[in-house]
């Protein structure tokens, strides 16, 4: 199992009611990081990743949250975040929270043992209907009873809002997640673009961005920002450096920093992670 922690070496496990856990729990692996709320750093993050090919299924995940020594105490906040590839957006007007089945069901197929959530964004003004593993669910029910789930894409609705209200043009954003991943594009701080493509290889997610570039009469001089699963230099990174000019990789913002044990470490593959603190 993948694993990967870093931790200030101010961490107190005997003072977590003084730190804010935010936790990104998916079949693809079990995140989490601590924030000092006296000091407003973040002195902690551990990942546990799912082997290539396999996902975690709900009976490790439970063991993973009994069994670690940070994930059972009692927090200042708790923040949980659930990554999933099916969502609507329903303008605020038009939502009526009785019919979210109903608003799920124009996209997609519900699957057997998921069930239908919403998650409120600001801006834009809208509701995100999706879809998660009812047993994921139900774990984070148990372990953080009246904890409210929020759908990635909210965050990164969220953490974009300040940047691209500086762009004039377009603003682009390609979250990737292990067999998913997000492109978002507003144009003039209004949003064009918000959708999740499933892929195999790098080639789909080429294939997906740029076809949308063309669609969207985007140039490839523009710049494109990255979070997620990928990094500089890599295979991806590489690959779209083929045929986009700017890339760039997104910092999570806020009223926040960072222990210098993650100096090192790119920021942008957590970004949901960090950023999700900024909820209110």
């Amino acid at each position: 199992m993948p694993f990967l922690e870093l931790f200030d070496e101010t961490l107190d496990i005997n003072s977590t009611e003084n730190y804010e856990l935010s936790v990104q729990i998916s079949p693809d692996g079990l995140s989490f990081c601590l924030l000092d709320s006296i000091r407003n750093k973040f002195v902690l993050v551990r990942s546990f990743g799912a082997d290539e090919n396999k996902y975690l299924s709900a009976d490790k995940i439970s063991e993973l949250l009994r069994n670690d020594d940070f994930l059972t105490k009692r927090y200042k906040k708790i923040n949980c975040i659930v990554p999933s590839s099916k969502f609507t957006l329903v303008p605020t007007p038009l939502y009526d929270p009785a019919k979210k089945d109903e608003y799920f069901s124009f996209n997609h197929i519900l699957e057997e043992d998921n069930i239908v959530l919403a998650d409120k964004t600001s801006d834009p003004d809208a509701f995100l209907v999706f879809s998660v593993s009812k047993p994921i669910i139900e774990l984070i029910n148990r372990f953080y009873p009246g904890v409210h789930p929020h759908h990635h894409i909210k965050l990164l609705l969220e953490h974009t809002s300040a940047i691209r209200k500086r762009v004039n043009g377009n603003y682009i954003h390609a979250h990737v997640e292990r067999d998913f991943f997000n492109l978002i594009v507003f144009n003039n701080n209004i949003l064009k673009f918000c959708n999740s493509f499933a892929y195999r290889n790098i080639s789909d997610i080429l294939y997906y961005v740029l076809n949308a570039f063309k669609n969207l009469g985007i140039k490839q001089e523009e710049t494109i920002y990255f979070s997620g699963l990928t990094e500089k230099y890599d295979d991806l990174s590489s690959s779209f450096s083929l045929y986009i000019r700017n890339i760039k990789f997104s910092k999570p913002s806020g009223n926040f920093t960072f222990s210098y044990v993650f100096n090192d470490t790119e920021l942008h593959r957590f970004i949901n992670l960090f950023n999700v603190v900024n909820c209110e």
